[in-house]
């Protein structure tokens, strides 16, 4: 029995029993031998040999008995097995006492005991026992179990357990069990307030996949009951109370990081955790703050909240979204005015700007929405009204911004509004509007009305008379002037179609946002950039179209008559004139209105069409029409000012335009070898110019060309009649060429180098058509002798039957549909055989007579002498009424065309009873006389002669 056990042997047996976890024998002996086992001596051997794995029930009844002082009657007459002493002598169990290493009780290193707790045994033993338990077992989650039962023993075991053990074991045990926290509990309580609670926050929000909902927990769960320990807060210092918890300072640091790297942790956060006073204790207490720790409490989370939106980096409507929840969270702690839901503010776009201080606008404080955001002197997150309504306006406008699709922070918005830079402000507005000219919908007009208020709203907060003297303009637009932004806003609405409600607002309005100037300007913009836009020059379609609806949806203000107005219907139809061709003005790249309006030398584009569209220069008609509405656009005009022609410089310019197509259209006719319409264009359509001043380079050149054109297999031919010409392909085409060569002198300039050049290629055509003369008269000589022949063999008897060999001779098959004709008679009777014999140049002429003309012949030789040398020849040749001559007094030079010419020598000869033996005037001289009518007709006023029908000048020959 343990009653006849010595000190010593008690005391052993106490150390056998707790180191055996037997403590249902320890409490018999204890409440036995109270004198002997003292609770202290009992608490230290516990406290030294207790096993620390012994679930903590097992043992704190007994602990709590042994403080009372009173154990129950069943125990007291419990028996103990004294066995393990009752051997030992008395010498050596005094020995083996003497060498018990108990553990003191004494107050932990990491607890703060109060002085008067000092002496207080139990309350010692458990702090120590709870630090051995988790130090020796890692038995964290037993503490609750040993100190629960004590809790209202002192009060520090409740500040252990509620702001050290508990938020410590949630955060390893319940809530992060796989990334603990490698603290002891001593070790973790020693650590510094700022550590301790990045070491609790240290997962929170930190995986990609966690849960949201679950950051408001934490901080209810972990930094709550943190915070609640009294010795958390330091004494208030006499500036303040900023170092008042600097757990809490570190936890305000915390918030605002996340901010910046992960908003979604730092809005849930402010969304689900209202701050100290919303704290998990697990029941074990309640939170108690005096008046002004709440007040700092509740300014300094404000403060971080209204932080936290200022550093939001990421630009979407759900970051802006969660900004705005921020302000409404912000105010509710800060005790400020409430703020509306975001729906409706961006329905009513509320006027902030008169909420909204000049300490607020100030441009310094740009850069206190970077630095010192925490800072009590920061007046954009102290939690007032002001800053409130500055920031709501600052998120209203990202939003706004953000939604058009020009993505916007916070904090950029913040820098429009503040540093007031009209450069960077206009250039947002006009990547605003243009987002929404891009991205917005082509056909609801409720939403462009929207756009424009919300546009109009971002200059001036909502508040019109902003722009006085009286304070700072608000607005992240609030110097870009109204007339801009209604400019762009039209250009944006034209540009979407939006044609009657631009017009109702812009045109329709009773007060009209902009004058008339300015919107015609706008309109007639707007229009040039549809156009300049356009892929297709169809003006039914596309661009064209749209440039064309654009003009004609301001009836009244840009009428018809509006000169600007007429150059776009002109290029319109330009542009659409070129739909009906294939055109590539580059390899690769198809052909595009801009490159039109835009062209150097629009008219070369014609040249382009003709190059690229067979037959296309038969259009010549089109083709001119299209040069002048070129002209009429105001397209041909190179000046830098692109200033309108005059009516006098149109007119020129229509005429430059119109001899230009013609001259490609010639050229064009003879590359594709259709001399004909050439020849047609050349007599036809180019004109003598109307003074020697005129410089027209085109024409002379397209009708040289055409007179040094030579017929080839490829050379296309038109079956039709062609009058009085001759019926020799050959001669008929040389005839053509002098035509052309003809036209050419009489539209080239006055320079010598162009008529020498005209002139050389006369005389060659001249002697190619001598040639051609003299085989055609022979062919007809040949014919008829055999139509002379044929007559004679059917006088004799021989019927209509023709020889054979003339039927199949080569001229019979040649003109076998065209019927002998006789030899016209000569100009005069009195030609010589002789000199028929003799080909005559182009320019053997006389004053009175061919026989004059033959005379002459060396004075007359060509144009190859200087021209005043020739003008003294031809003008002596052109005299008046001294002299044998034509009748009338007109000169050889002035003859009309061979026709009149031959039937009154005909008619000469006849009279003479030349009958048979008449002269005929030979086919070459018809020819030849031909030619030189149309020469005279062309350089007459180049050499002195008088014009057809003039009267003769007198002169010395």
């Amino acid at each position: 029995m343990a009653l006849l056990l010595s000190p010593a042997k008690l005391v052993l047996l106490a150390v056998h029993l707790a180191v055996n976890g037997d403590i249902d024998s320890l409490g018999p002996l204890a409440a036995r031998h109270a004198t002997v086992l003292r609770k202290d001596l009992l608490l230290r051997i516990l406290l030294t040999y207790l096993p620390e794995t012994l679930p903590s029930s097992r043992y704190t009844g007994f602990i709590d008995q042994l403080e009372s002082g009173t154990f129950p009657d069943t125990i007291t007459n419990q028996d103990v097995d004294c066995s393990s002493v009752e051997g030992l002598a008395e010498e050596d169990a005094a020995k083996k006492v003497k060498k018990l290493r108990l553990l003191p009780l004494t107050p932990p290193d990491a607890s703060e005991v109060p002085a008067e707790a000092a002496e207080d045994t139990l309350l010692l033993f458990l702090l120590r026992r709870s630090y051995k338990v988790d130090e020796e077992a890692g038995l964290l989650d037993e503490l609750p179990a040993l100190l629960l039962p004590f809790l209202d023993h002192s009060p520090c075991i409740r500040a252990l357990l509620v702001s050290t053990i508990l938020p410590l074991l949630r955060r390893n045990c319940e809530y992060y069990p796989e990334e603990p926290i490698l603290y002891t509990l001593q070790g973790f309580q020693q650590l510094p307030d700022r550590v301790a609670v990045n070491l609790l926050l240290s997962q929170t929000g930190v995986q990609a996949s966690a849960n949201l909902d679950l950051v408001g927990r934490d901080l209810r769960g972990l930094i709550g009951p943190w915070l609640s320990g009294e010795g958390r807060w330091k004494p208030e210092s006499s500036e303040g109370a900023e170092d008042v918890c600097p757990g809490w300072d570190e936890l305000l640091r915390w918030l605002t990081a996340q901010a910046s790297k992960n908003w979604r942790v730092a809005v849930g956060a402010i969304q689900q955790w209202h701050g100290p006073r919303d704290a998990d204790l697990g029941g074990w207490g309640s939170v108690e703050l005096s008046s002004q720790q709440r007040d700092h409490l509740e300014q300094s989370y404000a403060r971080a909240a209204l932080a936290s939106a200022y550093l939001i980096q990421e630009a979407s409507l759900e970051a802006l979204d969660g900004a705005y929840s921020i302000i409404a969270k912000s105010a509710s702690f800060g005790g400020l005015e409430p703020v509306p839901p975001l729906s409706s503010a961006l329905a009513i776009l509320p006027p902030l700007a008169e909420q909204i201080s000049d300490d607020i606008m100030s441009a310094r404080n740009a850069a206190h929405m970077r630095n010192h955001l925490l800072s009590p002197s920061n007046p954009l997150t102290s939690p007032t009204d002001a800053s409130a309504a500055f920031l709501q306006a600052l998120v209203l406008s990202a939003h706004i911004l953000t939604k058009a699709g020009c993505p916007c922070t916070i904090r950029r918005a913040g820098e429009l509004a503040l540093l007031r830079d009209e450069r960077e402000q206009k250039a947002e507005a006009v990547k605003l509007v243009h987002s929404l000219t891009n991205n917005g919908p082509k056909t609801d007009d409720g939403f462009w009305l929207t756009a424009r208020n919300e546009i109009m709203w971002l200059r001036d907060w909502g508040t019109v008379n902003n722009w006085s003297s009286e304070g700072l303009p608000c607005g992240i637009f609030s110097q870009v002037k109204e007339d801009f932004l209604e400019v762009e806003i039209l250009k944006s609405l034209l540009s979407n179609t939006r044609y009657t409600l631009a017009r109702s607002i812009y045109e329709d309005a009773p007060e009209q946002p902009l004058d008339r100037t300015l919107l015609q300007d706008t309109i007639h913009a707007t229009a040039m950039t549809a156009y300049d836009n356009a892929s297709n020059p169809n003006r039914t379609r596309g661009g064209l179209k749209k440039c064309d609806d654009i003009i004609k949806a301001f009836p009244k203000t840009v009428p018809r008559s509006d000169p600007r107005a007429k150059r776009i219907e002109a290029l319109l139809q330009a542009t659409h004139s070129l739909s009906d061709y294939r055109l590539v003005l580059k390899q690769g790249e198809p052909f595009t209105p801009v490159v039109l309006r835009v062209h150097t030398d629009p008219i070369s584009i014609v040249g382009k069409i003709l190059e690229q569209n067979p037959k296309s220069y038969t259009q010549l008609h089109d083709l001119v029409a299209l040069g002048t509405r070129m002209v009429e656009a105001g397209l041909t005009v190179h000046n830098n000012n692109k200033t309108p022609l005059t009516p006098e410089e149109e007119t020129i310019h229509r005429l430059t335009a119109e001899r230009r197509i013609t001259a490609m259209c010639i050229n064009a006719a003879l590359t594709e070898d259709d001399f004909e319409t050439a020849y047609s264009y050349v007599v036809n359509r180019l004109t003598t110019p109307s003074n020697k001043n005129d410089n027209d380079n085109y024409s002379w050149k397209a009708a040289l060309q055409a007179g040094r054109y030579r017929r080839t297999a490829q050379t296309l031919t038109h079956h039709h009649h062609h009058g009085g010409g001759s019926a020799n392909a050959d001669v008929r085409h040389l005839e053509q060429r002098i035509d052309c060569l003809a036209t050419a002198l009489r539209v080239a300039p006055g320079a010598a180098a162009p008529l020498q050049e005209i002139v050389n290629a006369f005389r060659r055509a001249e002697e190619e058509l001598e040639v051609a003369a003299r085989e055609d008269e022979a062919k007809e000589d040949e014919w008829d002798a055999r139509g002379d022949a044929i007559r004679s063999h059917s006088s004799s008897g021989m019927g209509g039957v023709m020889p054979g060999g003339f039927v199949n001779h080569p001229l019979n098959k040649k003109h076998k549909q065209q019927p002998p004709t006789t030899k016209r008679a000569s100009v005069t009777a009195a030609a010589a055989t002789d000199e028929e014999a003799t080909p005559m140049s182009l320019f053997d002429l006389s004053r009175a007579s061919v026989m004059s003309a033959q005379r002459n012949l060396s004075a007359l030789s060509g144009l190859q002498r200087s021209a005043a040398g020739f003008g003294r020849v031809v003008g002596g040749a052109s005299g008046g009424g001294g002299g044998g001559g034509e009748p009338g007094g007109r000169s050889s030079l002035d003859m009309a065309p061979l026709s009149a010419a031959g039937s009154t020598t005909s008619a000469a000869g006849s009279a003479d009873g030349g009958g048979e033996d008449a002269r005929r005037v030979r086919k070459r001289d018809q020819l030849r006389e031909a030619a030189m009518g149309t020469l005279v007709s062309g350089v007459g006023w180049l050499v002195g002669a008088p014009a057809a029908g003039a009267p003769a000048q007198s002169g010395k020959e």
